[in-house]
C-alpha cells in the first residue's frame, strides 16, 4: 500500500518542482482568503463556473451540488483534450489546495472587516486577492477550477490573451445573470472580474523575458504563417 502511495506521489509531482508546488499553495491561500473574507461577506457575484452554476439553479432549479461537478468535469475534459494530461495533473493538485484552504479559512472568524457598506472597495480588494492568487496557480501550469480551465482552452484555441478569455466567460455569465440580479449588484461583479482577469494575465507573464514571449508567439501557427508570408515577400523583393 505504501509503495503504491509512493509511486502515485512520484507520478503526481513529476514535472512540478518544490518551488512550483509552494507557489500553487500560496496562490490557493491568497485566492481563497479573498473570497472567504471579502466576496462571501459582501455577496459579490462571481462570473465563470460559479456564476453559471447560480444561473442554472435560478433558471432550471437544479441543485448546485449536482451542477458544480458536472460543469467542472466538462471543463476539465475539454482542457484534457487541448492542454494535455500534465495540465490535468497540476490542476488536480491546485484544486485540492484550493479546497483545503477553503476549509482552513472557514475554521476561523472573518479576518477582514465587513465591507458590505463599501461595495466598490470590496470589488477592488476581492479582485486583487483572486487575480494574484489564481495568477500564481496558472503560472505553474494549473487551474483553480473549471472556469480557469475553460479560459485557458479559449486562450489556447483563439490565440487571444488570457485576460480576454477570462473576461469573455465572466462577462457572458454576468450578462445572463441580469435576468435575476439587479444591475446595481452586477456592476461591482464586473469591476472585480475585470481586475482579477487583468492581474491573472500580468502575474502569469511577470518576469518573463521578451525573448521568451517572442518564442511563444513564434510557436503559434498564426505566427508561423505570418513569418512565411514575410519571408516570401522579402524573397520576391530581392528578385526584383
Amino acid at each position: 500500500m505504501k509503495k503504491k502511495a509512493s509511486l502515485f506521489w512520484q507520478w503526481l509531482k513529476e514535472g512540478l518542482s518544490l518551488k512550483g508546488m509552494a507557489l500553487i499553495l500560496l496562490g490557493a491561500a491568497v485566492c481563497t482568503f479573498g473570497i472567504h473574507n471579502i466576496h462571501q461577506q459582501t455577496n459579490i457575484t462571481e462570473g465563470g463556473v460559479i456564476g453559471l452554476m447560480l444561473l442554472i439553479e435560478q433558471w432550471l432549479g437544479f441543485s448546485p451540488a449536482f451542477i458544480t461537478p458536472v460543469l467542472d468535469i466538462s471543463c476539465y475534459l475539454l482542457a484534457f483534450k487541448y492542454l494535455g494530461g500534465k495540465f490535468i495533473k497540476i490542476s488536480a493538485i491546485s484544486t485540492f489546495s484550493v479546497s483545503m484552504f477553503y476549509k482552513i479559512w472557514e475554521a476561523f472568524p472573518h479576518m477582514l472587516p465587513d465591507l458590505s457598506a463599501y461595495p466598490l472597495a470590496a470589488a477592488i480588494l476581492g479582485g486583487l486577492f483572486v487575480g494574484i492568487g489564481v495568477g500564481l496557480i496558472v503560472r505553474q501550469g494549473g487551474s483553480s477550477g473549471g472556469d480557469d480551465a475553460l479560459a485557458l482552452v479559449i486562450s489556447h484555441k483563439s490565440r487571444c490573451r488570457l485576460s480576454h478569455a477570462y473576461l469573455f466567460t465572466d462577462l457572458t455569465v454576468l450578462g445572463l445573470s441580469l435576468s435575476y440580479i439587479p444591475v446595481s449588484r452586477i456592476v461591482f461583479s464586473v469591476i472585480t472580474v475585470t481586475i482579477s482577469s487583468f492581474l491573472i494575465d500580468k502575474v502569469q507573464d511577470f518576469g518573463k523575458r521578451p525573448q521568451e514571449k517572442s518564442e511563444l508567439e513564434a510557436s503559434k501557427p498564426a505566427g508561423s504563417m505570418k513569418r512565411m508570408k514575410n519571408q516570401a515577400a522579402a524573397a520576391e523583393n530581392k528578385c526584383q
